[in-house]
Protein backbone atom coordinates (compact mmCIF):
# COMPACT_ATOMS: atom_id res chain seq x y z
CA UNK A 1 0.00 0.00 0.00
CA UNK A 2 1.38 3.39 -1.00
CA UNK A 3 1.31 6.52 1.15
CA UNK A 4 -1.23 8.03 -1.23
CA UNK A 5 -3.52 5.03 -0.87
CA UNK A 6 -3.23 5.17 2.91
CA UNK A 7 -4.04 8.90 3.04
CA UNK A 8 -7.06 8.40 0.79
CA UNK A 9 -8.31 5.40 2.77
CA UNK A 10 -8.23 7.38 6.04
CA UNK A 11 -9.42 10.55 4.24
CA UNK A 12 -6.84 12.72 5.97
CA UNK A 13 -8.62 15.94 4.96
CA UNK A 14 -11.57 15.00 7.20
CA UNK A 15 -9.36 14.95 10.30
CA UNK A 16 -10.00 18.69 10.53
CA UNK A 17 -13.01 17.68 12.66
CA UNK A 18 -11.10 15.91 15.42
CA UNK A 19 -8.27 18.47 15.24
CA UNK A 20 -10.86 21.22 15.74
CA UNK A 21 -12.32 19.52 18.83
CA UNK A 22 -8.83 18.94 20.24
CA UNK A 23 -7.98 22.60 19.62
CA UNK A 24 -11.19 23.97 21.15
CA UNK A 25 -10.83 21.62 24.11
CA UNK A 26 -7.21 22.69 24.58
CA UNK A 27 -8.14 26.38 24.54
CA UNK A 28 -10.96 25.78 27.03
CA UNK A 29 -8.55 23.88 29.29
CA UNK A 30 -6.11 26.80 29.20
CA UNK A 31 -8.83 29.32 29.99
CA UNK A 32 -10.81 27.26 32.50
CA UNK A 33 -7.84 25.83 34.33
CA UNK A 34 -6.34 28.75 36.12
CA UNK A 35 -2.95 28.67 37.78
CA UNK A 36 -3.87 25.90 40.24
CA UNK A 37 -5.30 23.43 37.72
CA UNK A 38 -3.84 19.88 37.75
CA UNK A 39 -2.21 20.23 34.32
CA UNK A 40 -1.36 17.09 32.43
CA UNK A 41 2.24 16.72 31.27
CA UNK A 42 3.02 17.42 27.61
CA UNK A 43 3.91 13.76 26.89
CA UNK A 44 0.48 12.68 28.14
CA UNK A 45 -1.22 15.42 26.10
CA UNK A 46 0.70 14.38 22.97
CA UNK A 47 -0.13 10.72 23.56
CA UNK A 48 -3.80 11.65 23.87
CA UNK A 49 -3.73 13.50 20.54
CA UNK A 50 -2.04 10.56 18.80
CA UNK A 51 -4.57 8.11 20.27
CA UNK A 52 -7.54 10.22 19.17
CA UNK A 53 -6.20 10.59 15.63
CA UNK A 54 -5.52 6.83 15.42
CA UNK A 55 -9.12 6.08 16.41
CA UNK A 56 -10.46 8.70 14.00
CA UNK A 57 -8.39 7.45 11.06
CA UNK A 58 -9.18 3.83 11.90
CA UNK A 59 -12.89 4.61 11.98
CA UNK A 60 -12.65 6.26 8.56
CA UNK A 61 -10.74 3.25 7.18
CA UNK A 62 -13.53 0.94 8.37
CA UNK A 63 -16.09 3.28 6.83
CA UNK A 64 -14.16 3.23 3.53
CA UNK A 65 -14.11 -0.57 3.58
CA UNK A 66 -17.75 -1.16 4.52
CA UNK A 67 -19.13 1.49 2.13
CA UNK A 68 -17.30 -0.31 -0.68
CA UNK A 69 -18.17 -3.78 0.60
CA UNK A 70 -21.93 -3.16 0.83
CA UNK A 71 -22.08 -1.29 -2.48
CA UNK A 72 -22.83 2.17 -1.14
CA UNK A 73 -19.70 3.47 -2.89
CA UNK A 74 -19.47 2.09 -6.42
CA UNK A 75 -18.70 3.25 -9.92
CA UNK A 76 -21.54 5.12 -11.51
CA UNK A 77 -22.81 6.29 -8.11
CA UNK A 78 -19.65 7.84 -6.70
CA UNK A 79 -17.77 10.73 -8.30
CA UNK A 80 -15.16 11.45 -5.64
CA UNK A 81 -11.83 10.73 -7.31
CA UNK A 82 -10.03 10.10 -4.01
CA UNK A 83 -12.18 7.02 -3.32
CA UNK A 84 -9.36 4.66 -4.27
CA UNK A 85 -11.36 1.48 -3.66
CA UNK A 86 -13.89 2.64 -6.24
CA UNK A 87 -11.84 4.47 -8.86
CA UNK A 88 -8.43 2.89 -8.34
CA UNK A 89 -6.96 -0.58 -8.12
CA UNK A 90 -6.53 -0.59 -4.35
CA UNK A 91 -7.77 -3.90 -2.86
CA UNK A 92 -10.58 -3.48 -0.34
CA UNK A 93 -8.61 -5.55 2.14
CA UNK A 94 -6.11 -2.72 2.46
CA UNK A 95 -8.79 -0.53 4.05
CA UNK A 96 -9.83 -3.29 6.46
CA UNK A 97 -6.21 -3.96 7.49
CA UNK A 98 -5.60 -0.22 7.90
CA UNK A 99 -8.58 0.08 10.23
CA UNK A 100 -7.50 -2.93 12.28
CA UNK A 101 -3.92 -1.70 12.47
CA UNK A 102 -4.89 1.80 13.58
CA UNK A 103 -7.33 0.47 16.17
CA UNK A 104 -4.61 -1.87 17.45
CA UNK A 105 -2.20 1.05 17.79
CA UNK A 106 -4.89 3.14 19.48
CA UNK A 107 -5.53 0.32 21.97
CA UNK A 108 -1.85 0.21 22.94
CA UNK A 109 -1.62 3.99 23.21
CA UNK A 110 -4.86 4.05 25.21
CA UNK A 111 -3.59 1.53 27.74
CA UNK A 112 -0.46 3.59 28.30
CA UNK A 113 -2.54 6.77 28.53
CA UNK A 114 -4.84 5.14 31.08
CA UNK A 115 -1.90 4.05 33.20
CA UNK A 116 -0.49 7.58 33.17
CA UNK A 117 -3.64 9.67 33.51
CA UNK A 118 -6.49 7.52 34.84
CA UNK A 119 -7.91 4.15 33.88
CA UNK A 120 -11.33 5.68 33.20
CA UNK A 121 -9.80 6.91 29.92
CA UNK A 122 -9.47 3.28 28.81
CA UNK A 123 -13.24 2.90 29.17
CA UNK A 124 -13.90 6.09 27.21
CA UNK A 125 -11.46 5.03 24.50
CA UNK A 126 -12.95 1.55 24.19
CA UNK A 127 -16.44 3.06 23.91
CA UNK A 128 -15.24 5.44 21.20
CA UNK A 129 -13.67 2.58 19.24
CA UNK A 130 -16.82 0.47 19.57
CA UNK A 131 -19.06 3.28 18.33
CA UNK A 132 -16.56 4.08 15.57
CA UNK A 133 -16.65 0.51 14.28
CA UNK A 134 -20.42 0.17 14.63
CA UNK A 135 -20.90 3.46 12.79
CA UNK A 136 -20.35 1.65 9.49
CA UNK A 137 -19.91 -2.00 10.52
CA UNK A 138 -22.04 -4.59 12.24
CA UNK A 139 -25.52 -5.90 11.38
CA UNK A 140 -27.15 -2.47 11.69
CA UNK A 141 -24.58 0.31 11.16
CA UNK A 142 -25.32 3.60 12.90
CA UNK A 143 -24.66 5.42 9.60
CA UNK A 144 -27.70 3.70 8.07
CA UNK A 145 -30.06 5.10 10.73
CA UNK A 146 -31.42 8.61 11.43
CA UNK A 147 -29.01 8.86 14.40
CA UNK A 148 -25.77 9.26 12.46
CA UNK A 149 -25.62 13.04 13.00
CA UNK A 150 -26.19 12.59 16.74
CA UNK A 151 -23.38 10.08 17.17
CA UNK A 152 -20.92 11.89 14.90
CA UNK A 153 -21.60 15.29 16.44
CA UNK A 154 -21.68 13.88 19.96
CA UNK A 155 -18.48 11.85 19.82
CA UNK A 156 -16.27 13.83 17.41
CA UNK A 157 -17.69 17.21 18.41
CA UNK A 158 -18.80 17.98 21.94
CA UNK A 159 -17.75 14.66 23.42
CA UNK A 160 -14.15 15.04 22.24
CA UNK A 161 -14.04 18.67 23.43
CA UNK A 162 -15.15 17.59 26.90
CA UNK A 163 -12.73 14.66 26.96
CA UNK A 164 -9.84 16.92 25.96
CA UNK A 165 -10.60 19.30 28.82
CA UNK A 166 -10.85 16.36 31.22
CA UNK A 167 -7.54 14.86 30.13
CA UNK A 168 -5.72 18.20 30.40
CA UNK A 169 -7.13 19.63 33.64
CA UNK A 170 -9.22 16.76 35.09
CA UNK A 171 -12.39 18.82 34.95
CA UNK A 172 -15.86 18.09 33.63
CA UNK A 173 -18.95 20.03 34.64
CA UNK A 174 -21.99 21.81 33.23
CA UNK A 175 -19.94 24.76 32.00
CA UNK A 176 -17.58 22.55 30.01
CA UNK A 177 -20.52 20.62 28.56
CA UNK A 178 -22.28 23.83 27.53
CA UNK A 179 -19.19 25.22 25.81
CA UNK A 180 -18.88 21.97 23.86
CA UNK A 181 -22.39 22.24 22.34
CA UNK A 182 -21.38 24.52 19.40
CA UNK A 183 -18.86 21.93 18.19
CA UNK A 184 -21.53 19.22 18.29
CA UNK A 185 -23.82 21.29 16.07
CA UNK A 186 -21.04 22.18 13.62
CA UNK A 187 -20.00 18.53 13.18
CA UNK A 188 -23.63 17.49 12.68
CA UNK A 189 -23.88 20.07 9.87
CA UNK A 190 -20.96 18.41 8.04
CA UNK A 191 -22.56 14.97 8.20
CA UNK A 192 -25.91 16.38 7.05
CA UNK A 193 -24.24 17.80 3.93
CA UNK A 194 -22.66 14.39 3.30
CA UNK A 195 -25.94 12.50 3.75
CA UNK A 196 -27.94 15.00 1.68
CA UNK A 197 -25.55 14.56 -1.25
CA UNK A 198 -25.63 10.77 -0.79
CA UNK A 199 -29.40 10.61 -0.49
CA UNK A 200 -29.98 8.71 -3.75
CA UNK A 201 -27.28 6.09 -3.27
CA UNK A 202 -28.12 5.68 0.42
CA UNK A 203 -31.76 5.04 -0.43
CA UNK A 204 -30.75 2.45 -3.02
CA UNK A 205 -28.55 0.76 -0.42
CA UNK A 206 -31.49 0.50 1.97
CA UNK A 207 -30.28 3.13 4.40
CA UNK A 208 -32.65 5.22 6.53
CA UNK A 209 -30.57 8.31 7.22
CA UNK A 210 -32.10 11.48 8.61
CA UNK A 211 -31.81 13.12 5.18
CA UNK A 212 -33.87 10.29 3.65
CA UNK A 213 -36.37 10.48 6.49
CA UNK A 214 -37.06 14.23 6.19
CA UNK A 215 -36.40 14.63 2.46
CA UNK A 216 -33.92 16.71 0.45
CA UNK A 217 -35.65 20.08 0.91
CA UNK A 218 -35.83 19.82 4.70
CA UNK A 219 -32.26 18.50 4.77
CA UNK A 220 -30.98 21.66 3.08
CA UNK A 221 -32.84 23.75 5.65
CA UNK A 222 -31.37 21.60 8.43
CA UNK A 223 -27.84 22.26 7.16
CA UNK A 224 -28.43 26.00 7.43
CA UNK A 225 -30.03 25.68 10.86
CA UNK A 226 -27.23 23.52 12.28
CA UNK A 227 -24.54 25.80 10.87
CA UNK A 228 -26.15 28.96 12.22
CA UNK A 229 -27.07 27.29 15.52
CA UNK A 230 -23.41 26.51 16.18
CA UNK A 231 -22.67 30.24 16.02
CA UNK A 232 -25.79 31.25 17.96
CA UNK A 233 -25.04 28.78 20.77
CA UNK A 234 -21.45 30.00 21.01
CA UNK A 235 -22.62 33.62 20.93
CA UNK A 236 -25.13 33.15 23.73
CA UNK A 237 -22.57 31.46 25.96
CA UNK A 238 -19.96 34.15 25.34
CA UNK A 239 -22.30 37.14 25.55
CA UNK A 240 -23.69 35.94 28.87
CA UNK A 241 -20.25 36.17 30.45
CA UNK A 242 -18.26 38.75 28.51
CA UNK A 243 -20.86 40.96 26.84
CA UNK A 244 -21.98 41.48 23.25
CA UNK A 245 -18.57 42.65 22.07
CA UNK A 246 -17.29 39.11 22.59
CA UNK A 247 -19.49 37.79 19.79
CA UNK A 248 -18.07 40.04 17.04
CA UNK A 249 -15.84 37.27 15.60
CA UNK A 250 -18.81 34.91 15.58
CA UNK A 251 -21.02 37.39 13.71
CA UNK A 252 -18.34 37.73 11.04
CA UNK A 253 -17.96 33.95 10.86
CA UNK A 254 -21.70 33.37 10.54
CA UNK A 255 -21.88 35.91 7.70
CA UNK A 256 -19.18 34.07 5.73
CA UNK A 257 -20.89 30.75 6.48
CA UNK A 258 -24.07 32.04 4.82
CA UNK A 259 -22.08 32.96 1.70
CA UNK A 260 -20.53 29.47 1.60
CA UNK A 261 -23.94 27.88 2.14
CA UNK A 262 -25.44 29.92 -0.68
CA UNK A 263 -22.76 28.55 -2.99
CA UNK A 264 -23.66 24.99 -1.98
CA UNK A 265 -27.35 25.65 -2.63
CA UNK A 266 -26.56 26.99 -6.09
CA UNK A 267 -24.58 23.84 -6.91
CA UNK A 268 -27.30 21.62 -5.50
CA UNK A 269 -26.86 18.57 -3.31
CA UNK A 270 -26.26 15.42 -5.32
CA UNK A 271 -23.71 12.67 -5.89
CA UNK A 272 -22.02 14.75 -8.60
CA UNK A 273 -21.72 17.85 -6.41
CA UNK A 274 -20.68 15.99 -3.26
CA UNK A 275 -16.95 16.63 -3.72
CA UNK A 276 -17.25 20.43 -4.09
CA UNK A 277 -19.89 20.66 -1.36
CA UNK A 278 -17.86 18.62 1.13
CA UNK A 279 -14.90 20.85 0.38
CA UNK A 280 -17.06 23.91 0.99
CA UNK A 281 -18.54 22.66 4.26
CA UNK A 282 -15.07 21.67 5.45
CA UNK A 283 -13.95 25.26 4.82
CA UNK A 284 -17.01 26.48 6.69
CA UNK A 285 -16.15 24.20 9.60
CA UNK A 286 -12.56 25.44 9.68
CA UNK A 287 -13.95 28.98 9.73
CA UNK A 288 -16.18 28.08 12.69
CA UNK A 289 -13.17 26.67 14.54
CA UNK A 290 -11.10 29.81 13.99
CA UNK A 291 -13.90 32.24 14.89
CA UNK A 292 -14.98 30.27 17.97
CA UNK A 293 -11.39 30.03 19.22
CA UNK A 294 -10.88 33.75 18.53
CA UNK A 295 -14.12 34.63 20.31
CA UNK A 296 -13.07 32.62 23.36
CA UNK A 297 -9.77 34.49 23.55
CA UNK A 298 -11.44 37.84 22.88
CA UNK A 299 -14.07 37.15 25.54
CA UNK A 300 -11.39 36.28 28.06
CA UNK A 301 -9.59 39.55 27.25
CA UNK A 302 -12.78 41.59 27.71
CA UNK A 303 -13.57 39.92 31.05
CA UNK A 304 -10.61 38.51 32.91
CA UNK A 305 -12.92 36.43 35.12
CA UNK A 306 -14.80 35.09 32.10
CA UNK A 307 -13.49 31.54 32.25
CA UNK A 308 -12.17 31.16 35.75
CA UNK A 309 -14.68 29.74 38.21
Amino acid sequence: MTVREFLNIVELRTKVVSVSSLLIGGILALMLGGASAPWTSWPVALLFVVTVLAIDMGTTAFNTFFDHWNGTDRKGRNFERDKVLVHGRTPAGYALLTGLGLYGAAAVFGLVLGALSGFELIVYGALGMLVGFLYSGGPRPIATTPFGEVFAGGFLGGGLVCLTVYVLIHRFDAQVAALAVPSTLAVAAILTVNNTCDLESDREAGRKTLSILIGPGASVVLIALLGLASYVAAGILLAARAGLLAVVPLVLGASVFLLIFRGMVRRGFSLRTKGPNMGAVTQAFALFTVTFATALGWGSYLDKSFMIY
